[in-house]
């Protein structure tokens, strides 16, 4: 997209793209401080990614009251009007991405009450893996790096395999000891959360593919069926 006539154009253009990349740091710090509180059982640094949630809500906001204004007004064509359809998106993926987050952290200050497990240790590799599923579609977005984005889009089968791994793992758990069901439940809730984030960030590499090629990446993406939890 070259530049356009109206120069205030391409700065609503540069600033709601502007937006979409402060949400996605918002949304990564997010997820890596809710794996830390998780991880180091820190109840301080669960309460502060859950505050940081209210700002990712506004950056949302910003975007869709801008990029509206923008279509309504500009009447955007092609490419243009394709990143800014795809930016309500993307803007409402993330704010998903910081809710399961925050999700996360309220677990992480329950268990940071709790005696420690070691389960604990499967929930943080996958943990782990997701957030670098995370880091790397943002990068794609920034560097419009469609390779990319197939890569986290094709692995997203691997966030599910360790998903059901801990599912069976955390089951197994509970029924050998039945007074660790709250604790196991709330490790399978964690699970569950990263298993969703995993799949929003196949969601946007969709949409950053969209973005940049104009069309659709496909929908025969490997997937694992996740077990249990479902509809929560």
């Amino acid at each position: 997209m070259g530049p356009h006539i109206v120069s205030s154009f391409d700065d609503d253009l540069i600033a709601v793209q502007a937006r979409i990349s402060e949400m996605g740091g918002i949304a990564e710090e997010m997820l890596s401080g809710a794996l830390e509180a998780v991880k180091n059982r820190d109840a301080q640094m669960a309460q502060e990614v859950i505050a940081r949630d209210k700002r990712l809500d506004a950056i949302e906001m910003e975007v869709e009251n801008l990029a509206t204004r923008v279509i309504a007004l500009r009447q955007p064509m092609a490419g243009d009007l394709r990143l800014l359809i795809s930016a309500l998106k993307m803007a409402s993926t993330l704010e998903r991405v910081g809710d399961l987050s925050k999700n996360i952290a309220r677990r992480a200050v329950y268990l940071a009450n709790a005696r420690p497990v070691k389960l604990s240790s499967s929930i943080v590799r996958m943990g782990n893996q997701t957030l670098g599923q995370l880091t790397e579609v943002l990068d794609a977005f920034t560097s419009r790096d469609t390779a990319l984005a197939v890569s986290v889009w094709k692995r997203d089968v691997e966030v599910d395999e360790m998903y059901n791994s801990i599912f069976r793992e955390v089951v197994t758990y509970m029924m050998e000891d039945p007074r660790t069901i709250g604790l196991g439940s709330q490790l399978l809730f964690v699970a569950k959360n990263l298993e969703r984030i995993g799949d929003h960030s196949t969601h946007l590499a969709e949409t950053i593919y969209y973005i940049v090629e104009g069309t659709p990446l496909g929908d025969d993406r490997p997937k694992g069926e996740p077990l249990g939890l479902e509809g929560y």
